[in-house]
């Protein structure tokens, strides 16, 4: 740890139709993000990505003018891949594989493929994804919000949560979306009721504790710490990186296990981020959560270790998320409010509020702690300057 830093971010506009291919917006946000880092593409000589996207490593290499590759590698489960994508890129340049890892994602998912429609043919993939699917699809559960749905009604059954204590996260979200000028929801915030006024996707799901489905791409350029001295930008250094995943672990669809209200992989990842930066959840500035369901935000609190299991609805109740609150959420507005790049936006964040470059810049911030994508095998970062 320590050892390694994010030294370059990039990003396309977040849209409902970017217009152009996935290469070209993958390409965009790479030449972007080697660029603030003060880096050409002829430095890059490493890359990751998720297995989800649709732009080959040679491809955007080819896009970029990269000479040649000595490390490239993917991530899979989705969303749960954004903050791992960071970690194998400083495996491969602390360990000499690579010495400038380009990380990248860029989809038109609301234009093109999009996640929050029943994929039928996932149900039927000669891959053992495949063989759960086919057990879920013909109950209903055919996409994301309908299999969180069943995760958020039994957390209400069992803690008492409301519908109303999910949209405080969504509120908090929008609310920091709206001075965010990248974000698609810039000054367009809501408030509780207009949370509680929107209509139903899948009980106890409501429209607005849904994330968006956005065109775009993010790109992070990772080296070690070493060489970002010689950079002309604030290195935001990697304090903790880690994987997680849990006990009968399925994607999405987790419901074998003894206690259906937890996130087990995010509460395994949360103790090896503690254990790696010697740090805990009161040394943290800035909470940058993986918010594609507001559900989930809760329960990561608790997983995380902000407060006990089932207690989060009461930790958020006194604005506790908000930009002035004890946890500051998301300064960017998230995926509810921002954009959905499969959190790397949340990651480009977390670098800018290490540099103090933000646009709702926090003060006096020290440690940074990014989550990726749950429900499915997880990861998360600490950040710091």
């Amino acid at each position: 740890m320590n050892s390694a830093a994010i030294v370059g971010i990039g990003a396309t506009e977040f849209s409902k139709d970017s217009g152009r291919s996935e290469l070209q917006l993958a390409a965009e946000c790479s030449r972007s993000a080697l660029a603030d880092a003060g880096l050409s593409p002829s430095d890059v000589d490493g890359m990751v990505t998720f297995s989800m996207d649709a732009s080959a490593e040679v491809a955007v290499a080819r896009e970029l003018g990269v000479p040649a590759l000595s490390f490239f590698s993917r991530i899979p489960h989705g969303g749960g891949a954004a903050c791992a994508v960071v970690q194998q890129a400083m495996l491969a340049v602390v360990t000499g594989m690579a010495s400038v890892v380009l990380c990248y994602r860029a989809f038109n998912e609301r234009s093109g493929s999009r996640f929050g429609r029943v994929q039928a043919a996932a149900a039927g993939s000669a891959s053992s994804m495949g063989i759960d699917n086919s057990w879920h699809y013909p109950m209903g559960l055919g996409t994301p919000a309908a299999a969180v749905a069943m995760f958020a009604r039994r957390y209400m059954h069992e803690f008492g949560a409301t519908s109303a204590d999910f949209g405080r996260v969504a509120v908090a979200d929008r609310r920091a979306a709206a001075s965010n000028p990248r974000a698609w929801f810039h000054g367009r915030p809501i408030t509780l009721a207009d949370h509680q006024a929107s209509r139903w996707i899948a009980e106890p799901l409501r429209l607005l504790d849904c994330c968006q489905e956005s065109d775009g791409g993010v790109a992070l350029v990772v080296t070690t710490v070493d060489r970002a001295r010689d950079l002309p930008v604030v290195p935001a250094v990697i304090a903790a990186a880690a994987q997680g995943s849990g006990p009968d672990q399925f994607s999405m669809n987790s419901y074998y296990r003894r206690s259906l209200v937890g996130l087990p992989e995010m509460g395994l990842v949360a103790r090896q981020l503690w254990a790696q930066s010697g740090i805990g959840p009161a040394d943290v500035s800035v909470a940058v959560l993986y918010d594609h369901f507001t559900p989930f935000v809760l329960v990561q609190l608790e997983e995380l270790g902000f407060c006990p299991r089932g207690e989060a609805r009461h930790f958020i109740a006194d604005g506790a998320l908000e930009l002035d609150g004890r946890l500051p959420l998301n300064p960017h507005g998230g995926q509810l409010g921002e954009a959905y790049i499969h959190g790397m936006n949340g990651i480009a964040e977390g670098v800018r509020q290490v540099r103090g470059t933000a646009a709702n810049q926090l003060p006096d911030v020290s440690h940074v702690l990014v989550t990726a994508g749950t429900g499915v095998p997880t990861s998360g970062l600490i950040l710091t300057a």
